[in-house]
Order: C-alpha cells, then structure tokens, then sequence
C-alpha cells in the first residue's frame, strides 16, 4: 500500500507526461503482480463501488479526531477534497503495514462493503492508525469509489508496453474489459496483459471486445472542406446517432454487448440475446444501441429512420413517435436495477451497426473502411432480424449538399454527421496513425442564465467556487412577480482568470452557505450550451439538459433580461 501512495504521490505533483510515464515505470518494474494487477486496475479506471456510506465516514472521522460538525466540514469546504480532509484531521501516525496493495484492497477494504454503523467503528480506526497521511488518503479514496489521478489509460498503456518490450496497441488490446465491475483483478491476468505475444491469442479472448476507435471533433466552415478534406466522394458519411456506442462480441456461441466505457451491459437489453442465434460466431460489430420504437405498419427500418417524427404521426401530438426515441428514455434502461415488462416494451432497444471488426475468428481492423462496411452490410441482411440494422450512408455530390442534409438534424434527433475516410482503418483510440473518423455535429442549443449557486471545485480548483448552479426566469420581462428557477449546473468553459473574477464575486455577493454550496445575489449572466434537452420530472424546472458548458460570459446582458422557462420549453419542443 505504501508503494501504491508513493506513486499516487508522484503523479499527483506533476503536470508532465514524461515524469509521469516514468513514476509509472518505476512502479511496475518492482510491485509484485497481484499489487500491479490492482494499481492496472485503478490506474486505468476501474471504479469499484463505494465500500462505506459518506456519512457514516464523515461521523466516524468526527469522533476519531475529536471534532464537532461545524469544524469539520468548514476544514472541508477549505480542502475540497473528503479523503484529503479525513487523512488531514485524523491524529497523524508512522507506516506500519508492510502489506502491500492486493492484500489491503482484498482482505482489508472490500470486506468493508454492507457491515453495519457499528463494526464499522469497531474495523475503520485500527486500519487507519497503520497508514501514514499519503497513504491513508489514498486508502480513503479506495473505500469511496472516488480514486482519480491524473494519468490516462493510454498513459498506463504506455508504460506497461514499454517495460514488457510489446507494440502499445496490443497491450491496449489485452487491457480492454479489464475495469469492468465483473472483473476480479489477480497476478494471473496480469501478467498476461505482459506477456509476449503468441499465434493462439486471438483464440483465447473469449468475450473480450475491441478497443473503440474515436473520431475527432470537426469545427470548419463548410467552405474550407474541400481544401481539408478532399472531394466528399472521398468520405462515408452517416448520421451521428445519440444512444451508446456498443460493440456486439458474438463468440463461442455466447453474444457479449460491451459499452465504449468498457461495461458489459447485455443484462440490461435482454431483447439484444436473440442476435446470438442470428450471428455467426467469430463477428464482432461496432454501432450505437438506441432506443427504438417499431409500428407495426411502419415503413422498412432504414427508410423510417430517416423520417422526422413530426411526419411519423401526422398532427397527433397523442401517439406514439416512432423510429428513434430521445436518449432520455434509453437512460431509464440502464438506471433501473430490475426492467418491468412495461418499460421493456416502451422503450425496447436496437443497434445500428456501422463497423465490422471481425468476420469468421478474423481481425478486419486493418482492411479499409469502404470493405468492412460492404461486408456489414451482407452480414446484418443475413442477420436479418429487426433489432439489428445497419446505420444508413448518406450521399450527396458536395459538401455544401451535405451541409443542407444536416441542418435536418435536429429534427431527425441526431447530434449531426460522422466522416469516415473511405481508406480508413480502425485505429485504437482518438489517434490519426490509421486513417480518421471525424464528428460534424450540429451547434449546441444555448441560453442565457443567471448564476444563482457555487460551490468550490476538486483537486487544483479547490479553493476557488468554480462549479455553478444556473436559472432561468419562471415569467417573462415586465412581469409582476416572477422568481429564477435553477436548471443546470456547470463547471467548464471558463478560463482560469475568468473563474477567479468570478470566485471574488462569488464570495463578496453570498447571501447564504448551505454546508459546501453558497446562494449568491444574482448579478452573473452565462450563456450556456447543452447537446440535448428532455422533460424531467425529478428537476423542479421539469427540464434537464445534457452535457451543459458555459460558452461565454455575458457582460453585455443584464440580469432581468436572461432567458425564461418558456425559452427553455421552446427548445424542447
């Protein structure tokens, strides 16, 4: 454990790649392979589930240290940070424990998950009295399912290929599926994630997917294309599809669907199973899992997916939208632990392939993207089952042409277009060595709100108040009696002197402190950009909105003449 904090330490303190690559080296050359087998696992972003409720630790850290509450969570909003405030107020001992990491995840924190309040206080401050401050917070981390440190698994990847003397992309290879929640990390699977290569590899992978090929975000006028790009023949182009990106492992006659966050999700899209009568083993597909609503007199699939809803249905706002559903009903699929036969039914899921990366036990990776997608396409038609299609090309002569192709986009429900080279090949990652993807997707929808909350940020930031609450007005200008109704938070797109400005204001306009949150005057207006916007019941706007950023802020505007709810709704229809 104690070697595990020191390389926490060291990656912590640096903002270099180099030092970090080489602390990581460091590390794995000499932890023996049950601790690298869980530091691979953690490192790589693995997230175990939370082993001890936040305020049973909270209470037992109070009464350990000898602290009222106020003091401990005004120590807290100072450091921002829960285990480095517990690691911090508790009395301060030497490194006794000379076990490694292995051994306390194992013996030590795992068995921690379900005991009750009261062997918790019996087990925890023993445990902590054998760790010194590095390591315990570290360890408190652990037990929170909160451990995050600056390296990426490419990093790791990196650093693991380079000791064991193998190309990085077979280590990226071997490290796919290994966070998954399901995955017990031991010595043995790490050591073949080191292991030199051998011709029966490929044969022994069982369920395990590919790494994901990731596209690049394009921000061109569509003008400079041509120069860029190339000629639009050049390119395959699809609608960018607003589900979760999935590949379909169909392998000794089992069907495996992996998330691209690494994630086997099959249990939660039990209608996917049939496929693994439909497909022959040895394929392994790569596409979007949506939520999709067929009727039964419906045109074929690919022409309805092309179909607005607003022409599904005529003018009846009452039935049924068919074709794709909003991303905000296929959430409910994967956030409810048990599926009732009625959400089965209302909101059933299907994938729309758009890659082949294996076809009879081979790796197509490496043949070009005009020849996997041709094979696709006989492989889903021989497939032929409903729940299976294959993400539709688009054709058009420019791309200007194309340009007037997405501007329907909204109105479809997708998120814009994918560029796929017609050479490509399918690299591992957001890299350009194999050929590239990019994302042409759509402007964000915005709207100006007012800040009404902050509370301080993590790690670097803190010490300052850089995560903000936002609203709306409930009525329009000149109405009698109107109120700001909260509607997203936000923490990102600001730059660091603008996030300080904003911090002094924070603190010199706070009407109230609610524990780390404070209420502020409202004086900040935001303009804010979100991908997408659904009704919610669980907001008291009934609006949720996705992946909000702030895009600028808006000096010119004042506060009385921020965007209303009705805006808001507006979008949303």
């Amino acid at each position: 454990m104690k070697a595990f904090a020191e390389l926490y330490a060291r990656l912590d303190a640096t903002t270099s790649s180099n030092a970090k690559l080489a602390a990581l080296q460091d590390y794995f050359r000499s932890a023996p392979p049950d601790d690298a087998a869980w530091a691979v696992y953690f490192l790589a972003g693995g997230r175990p589930r939370q082993l001890v409720p936040t305020r049973q630790l909270r209470e037992l850290a109070m009464a350990t240290a000898g602290l009222p509450e106020w003091l401990f969570e005004e120590s807290y909003a100072a450091v921002g940070d829960l285990a480095e405030t517990i690691a911090l107020l508790l009395p301060e001992s030497e490194h006794l424990s000379e076990e490694g990491l292995a051994t306390w995840v194992e013996e030590r924190l795992l068995p921690l998950r379900g005991l009750p309040p009261a062997e918790l206080a019996e087990r925890l401050p023993p445990l902590w009295a054998q760790l010194d401050r590095q390591a315990l917070m570290v360890g408190i981390k652990l037990i929170t399912g909160a451990f995050r440190v600056g390296v990426s698994k490419l990093l790791v990847t990196r650093a693991l290929a380079s000791l064991a003397g193998l190309d990085a992309k077979r280590v990226a290879q071997r490290l796919v599926g290994y966070t998954d929640l399901s995955h017990r990390p031991t010595a043995a699977g790490y050591l073949r994630l080191i292991a030199a290569e051998s011709a029966d590899e490929h044969a022994q992978r069982g369920g395990q997917p590919y790494p994901f090929f990731l596209a690049h975000a394009l921000q061109l006028p569509v003008e400079r294309f041509d120069e860029v790009l190339g000629p639009v023949e050049d390119w395959q182009v699809e609608w960018k599809w607003d589900g979760i990106r999935v590949q379909l492992v169909k392998r000794d006659g089992r069907l495996w669907v992996w998330s691209r966050g690494e994630e086997l999700i099959g249990e939660r899209f039990p209608e996917l199973q049939v496929l693994a009568e439909r497909l022959p083993d040895g394929t392994v597909l790569d596409g979007e899992l949506v939520a999709w609503l067929h009727a039964p007199d419906q045109a074929p699939p690919q022409q309805a997916l092309l179909t607005p809803p607003d022409q599904q249905n005529g003018q009846d706002e009452q039935a049924p939208r068919y074709g794709i559903q909003p991303f905000a009903l296929l959430q409910q699929r994967i956030g409810r632990k048990t599926l009732s036969k009625k959400l089965l039914e209302t909101v059933p899921a299907a994938v729309l392939a758009y890659d082949l990366l294996e076809w009879q036990d081979e790796d197509w990776r490496n043949r070009p993207q005009h020849e996997r997608r041709a094979r696709l396409e006989t492989v889903v038609a021989a497939c032929a089952e409903p729940r299976l299609m294959c993400s539709p090309r688009l054709e058009a002569g420019s791309w200007e042409a194309l340009a007037e192709q997405r501007a329907a986009s909204r109105a479809l429900g997708v998120e814009g277009m994918m560029l796929k080279a017609r050479d490509a090949l399918y690299g591992v990652g957001r890299t350009k060595d194999m050929g590239i993807w990019w994302k042409w997707k759509v402007d964000p929808f915005s709207v100006d709100a007012v800040l009404v909350y902050a509370q301080r940020g993590h790690g670097r930031r803190a010490s300052l108040y850089t995560d903000y609450t936002f609203a709306v007005w409930d009525g329009p200008p000149g109405a009698s009696e109107r109120s700001l109704v909260p509607f997203a938070k936000a923490y990102s797109g600001l730059t660091d002197e603008e996030m300080r400005r904003v911090d002094a204001i924070v603190r010199k306009t706070t009407v109230e402190k609610f524990g780390p949150v404070r209420s502020v005057t409202p004086t900040l207006v935001f303009e804010l950009g979100f991908e997408g916007i659904a009704l919610s019941k669980r907001h008291k706007s009934g609006i949720a909105v996705r992946f909000p950023r702030m895009l600028r802020w808006r000096h010119d505007k004042p506060v009385e003449e921020a965007d209303t709810l009705a805006h808001l709704q507006d979008l949303l229809r």
